[in-house]
């Protein structure tokens, strides 16, 4: 018997530019749902008489799910591929939209989050992993880029035509309206991803499954790894903090329930803008030179939006959301340099389960902040903890050094 084992064979994409396009819509309906729950936090705080800390915690089971379930997704992907895994994902998502609409209760929408925070959490590792595959090493950070910027445009369009729905209707019916959108949005990714040849299962050369070659994580930098993924925790526990807070801080400024969703459009303009801008940033000044920038920014401007009145939100959110989801933009495109591209699936998941798991219970604990300390001293908190990642960049500079050398040594030796 042969116990020689064939190189794997990974589903290679025929059409990369269209399984970019892809799963930049799917990322565009997986962010918009996730960040179209700070619209409807105040809505629900008022239907159900709750605490900041009990509105947060909505968030908090969305986000935990997320983060949770990543890790397992990556896993799930080396068995049955990422178009599998992603389809039944958004479909996830889009079931538990629709049973959204149905919750009476507190534990219901709890639940319901959730679920759907499950089935979200098969986007950004699988999505990420098959760019990273789909595009060569001279067109990937670019192709990462934008379809990080991609899914700044769900956050901007879905939280807007939330708070248009809310003019006319109920919650309940938008939040119907959302699910049986991404249900199409899953069944369309499904037929696009096989017609791409994108996405299927790992198989030898016998045609046979067989798991992706490489080593555990797939990690081949520990301290660059280790010290992006803990300035991607900062980070996103600051933008996590500051937009659970936000609504809250705009309606205390006079502004109606049902408007905060338009004014946090303003916000999230600006971080499609950020994702855009900053990786072009990056790519003249640098990784961590645009960290730098962009932290510092978060945090002046984080604390100017506390004391500003709502008339300064015009100029002030824009900005404030380029600095603010601009240093993602840098932060992800230096995952795929630290591991290896057999592993992208699993250290995509490492990476964002890392952030956003430990983040998790970042909109609880905001909540909780905001009702010991008051709201404007918590956000005032959460913007000074963005300068905690400017020593954190620094260290960044050996690693990125060593992968940037190596890569051009691999480069040289192909031609």
């Amino acid at each position: 018997m042969n116990n020689t084992t064939s190189p794997t064979v990974t589903s290679t994409a025929e059409r990369p530019r269209a399984v970019l396009a892809t799963v930049a819509v799917n990322h565009v309906t997986h962010d918009g749902f996730s960040e179209s729950l700070p619209v409807l936090l105040p809505v629900w705080q008022v239907a159900f008489a709750l605490s900041l800390t009990e509105a947060g915690l909505l968030n908090t089971a969305f986000v935990l799910a997320m983060a949770l379930f990543q890790i397992p997704a990556g896993f799930l992907a080396e068995r049955f591929g990422e178009r599998i895994v992603m389809t039944a994902g958004t479909l996830v998502i889009g079931g538990a939209f629709v049973w959204l609409g149905n919750a009476n209760g507190y534990l219901a929408i709890a639940l319901a989050l959730a679920v759907a925070g499950f089935g979200s959490a098969t986007q950004h590792p699988l999505a990420s992993a098959l760019v990273a595959r789909a595009f060569p090493m001279a067109g990937r950070r670019a192709a990462l880029g934008i379809y990080n910027f991609s899914g700044d445009i769900g956050k901007v369009a879905f939280p807007v035509s939330l708070a248009l729905l809310l003019t006319v209707g109920d919650w309940t019916r938008a939040v119907t309206v959302f699910g049986f959108v991404a249900i199409g949005v899953a069944i369309a990714m499904a037929i696009l991803l096989a017609w791409t040849k994108a996405g299927g299962s790992h198989r030898n050369a016998e045609g046979k499954h067989a798991p992706p070659s490489g080593k555990g994580w797939g990690v081949t930098d520990r301290l660059g790894f280790s010290t992006l993924s803990t300035v991607f925790v900062i980070d996103t526990t600051v933008r996590s903090a500051f937009i659970t807070l936000l609504p809250f801080l705009i309606v205390s400024k006079g502004i109606a329930v049902e408007e905060v969703g338009l004014f946090l459009s303003m916000l999230f303009i600006g971080g499609a803008v950020g994702k855009f801008a900053c990786g072009i940033l990056a790519e003249r000044l640098g990784v961590v030179r645009t960290v730098l920038v962009t932290e510092v920014s978060t945090a002046v401007l984080i604390v100017a939006t506390v004391f500003a009145p709502i008339s300064a939100s015009y100029v002030l959110f824009p900005l404030l959301g380029i600095a603010l989801n601009g240093t993602s933009s840098a932060l992800y495109g230096s995952v795929a340099e630290f591991t290896d591209p057999n592993r992208h699936a699993r250290a995509f998941g490492l990476f964002y389960t890392l952030g956003i798991g430990i983040a998790a219970a970042t909109p609880a604990i905001a909540g909780l902040a905001g009702d010991v300390m008051g709201l404007s001293t918590a956000i005032a908190i959460s913007g000074a903890l963005a300068l905690v990642t400017l020593p954190l960049a620094l260290m960044l500079r050996a690693p990125l050094a060593k992968a940037s050398s190596l890569a051009m040594s691999v480069a040289a030796k192909t031609e």
